[in-house]
């Protein structure tokens, strides 16, 4: 459990102190890192610890907005590290105009499955799913059967996102929420019965697992109704005080965890609702994001985030900030992803000498060319580039009459492509 912050208490001396820091610049740094009491009592040493929680408490509360869900309420403050990153992202993956990230009009659709994949994978990896990466990346590329429940909760997620990519106009209801949690939990909870169902009892709590201590009690099942209610009308209509998008969407994602209607599934549920409205907002930039997996990286972080806003009088800039960071270190995480696919596209580049061969396929040359071992299917090739069957299925038996595939029949139907005996030397009469 976090250290629970001394009891705020209002001053002269604690106004005079706020103004000293805002003078000297520390007030500042506090605010833009929003530092919990465990990090701020060592933040200057030559003030008092509790002063100094008085005065930047002070300043947090001048500067707070106030939000309602039922009968609770929350705050956030705009600090100018929120603030600038708004602006950045409002300037870069905000608005109606077409991507300027560097992918290519013929690539975006393969660039969005393949994000679609990491964040299903990553999601569901937060909720404890065990499997790695490739494997799963595989199951779903190449339409495969999950072989477990973690296998299973990752094809689910991919389903959902799915789902809401092609609704993500539509405004939400209790019910939408309901199908969305079924979506996600289908066949992986202990009962069948508790998925796209709000919970009917108080026997649910957040408990860390390794000192079986509860972190959150959810709000008594009666009151889940009212708040699924109200957070939809967040979710679909603008506040009368005007809250940024992103901060919206940030809050949509505490929010639906805090109130936990789920028996399991809370996490994945909040942050496909999360990614729901970005997209309705018109932030498309994320829908080439994997949030999760940077939250994946940084779990311990996340669960704080959680148990700093209501330690602290639910104030939700503890989340807020954390998220914000998130997003930029998911931006950063695709430029360089897309630096690096542009550099693959590059190098598959000189396999278009081959005569017959078009962009798909030279890039299918390249995958075997690195990885020697490959064996590919007419669905991984279909997911993989945004095609039909037939363009998958004629790209590799071109590739087999070359000479560069060879063909294992799987069974009566299905067939797998492996690298040809002759693949090098093939190669070797291309100069390649």
């Amino acid at each position: 459990m976090i250290e629970q912050p001394p009891k705020f208490k209002q001053s002269t001396s604690a106004v005079n102190l706020m103004i000293e820091l805002q003078n000297n610049g520390l007030l500042k740094v506090i605010q833009d890192d929003y530092l919990y009491w465990d990090k701020l009592k060592y933040k200057a040493r030559e003030y008092d610890p509790a002063k100094l929680w008085d005065a930047i408490k002070l300043h947090r509360l001048i500067n707070s907005n106030v939000v309602e869900f039922g009968r609770y309420k929350f705050s956030f403050m705009l600090t100018d590290f929120i603030q600038r990153s708004l602006h950045r992202f409002d300037m870069h993956f905000g608005g109606t105009l077409s991507s300027n990230i560097g992918i290519a009009e013929t690539d975006k659709e393969k660039f969005i499955i393949s994000s679609l994949i990491e964040e299903a994978i990553s999601s569901s990896q937060i909720e404890g799913a065990n499997t790695t990466r490739k494997k799963a990346k595989e199951m779903i590329q190449k339409d495969q059967k999950p072989k477990s429940k973690d296998e299973l909760m990752i094809l689910n997620n991919f389903v959902t996102m799915q789902e809401i990519a092609e609704s993500k106009t539509e405004e939400i209801t209790p019910e939408r929420i309901l199908f969305i949690h079924r979506l996600i939990s289908n066949n992986t909870l202990d009962n069948k019965m508790d998925e796209g169902k709000f919970r009917e009892n108080n026997d649910i709590y957040v408990v860390n697992t390794a000192s079986s201590e509860t972190v959150h009690t959810p709000p008594d099942f009666t009151e889940i109704s009212d708040l699924m209610n109200d957070l939809c009308s967040f979710f679909n209509h603008d506040t009368d005080d005007f809250i940024h998008p992103i901060i919206k969407g940030c809050i949509i994602h505490f929010m639906l965890a805090w109130i936990h209607p789920f028996a399991d599934g809370n996490g994945r549920t909040s942050r496909a609702l999360f990614y729901w409205y970005m997209l309705k907002k018109g932030y498309w930039m994320t829908e080439y994001l994997s949030i999760s997996r940077i939250i994946k990286g940084s779990k311990n972080q996340y669960e704080k985030a959680f148990l700093y806003t209501e330690s602290d009088g639910n104030d939700l800039s503890y989340f807020i900030t954390y998220h914000i960071r998130t997003m930029e270190k998911a931006i950063d995480a695709l430029k360089i992803y897309i630096n690096r696919k542009q550099k693959e596209v590059s190098q598959a580049s000189k396999f278009l000498k081959i005569p017959s061969v078009n962009d798909r396929m030279a890039q299918i040359l390249k995958i075997i060319y690195d990885d020697s071992d490959r064996v590919l299917n007419t669905k991984e090739i279909e997911s993989r580039f945004s095609i039909s069957n037939y363009t998958a299925r004629a790209d590799l038996r071109n590739l087999v009459e070359l000479g560069f595939l060879e063909i294992i029949q799987v069974n009566k139907k299905k067939q797998n492509f492996i690298k040809s005996t002759s693949f090098d030397k093939i190669m070797k009469t291309h100069n390649l």
